[in-house]
């Protein structure tokens, strides 16, 4: 999957992909890899233009619990 990157202090990239629903998402500091299942396409275009990808990633996206499995 192609991974984008960002400009944020603790995500280094994100990629989705339509057909399956799947949003990676790599972290800076410690290289980890979370794939994430079942995400709608609006809630990657909200990750996308989010101000700051952190907060995002922890105020909103972490408390729509999707299903995750770190790959790296």
């Amino acid at each position: 999957m192609q991974r984008v990157q960002l400009v944020s202090t603790s995500i280094a990239s994100i990629g989705y992909d339509a057909e399956t629903r799947v949003l990676e998402i790599e972290f800076k500091d410690s290289g980890e890899v979370y794939r994430y299942s079942d995400v709608p396409p609006a809630e990657y275009e909200a990750f996308l233009q989010a101000p700051s990808k952190g907060s995002y990633l922890n105020q909103t996206f972490k408390t729509r619990e999707y299903r995750y499995e770190g790959i790296r």
